[in-house]
């Protein structure tokens, strides 16, 4: 009376698959967190000429100041709490602020 293999391993493969349907249940009843809202991005400063220059009616203005040593010809780059010009490499310090 011993039971043929195929007998014996066919019921424990429908209680296997049955376990993998039950474990999809219970993944799919999981409930996800919902997104959270991106921040917003910060907005690019103008690029190329627009950051040196401000046109107010007929007259033109400079935004950052030239280079002592270069000329006229040369921005200084604005880097928080100095001036660099990008040609020669010469710093001014702006006045601490109180």
């Amino acid at each position: 009376m011993s039971k043929k293999p195929s007998e014996k391993e066919t019921p424990t493969k429908e209680k296997a698959v049955e376990e993998v349907k039950e474990e999809k249940e219970v993944e799919k009843s999981v409930e996800k967190p919902a997104k959270a809202e991106k921040p917003q991005k910060k907005k690019k400063e103008e690029k190329g000429i627009f950051s040196l220059y401000k046109i107010e009616s007929d007259k033109v203005t400079r935004l950052r100041p030239t280079c002592e040593r270069c000329g006229p010809g040369y921005f200084m780059a604005n880097h928080g709490n100095r001036y660099t010009c990008g040609h020669c490499g010469f710093t001014r310090y702006k006045p601490a602020e109180k």
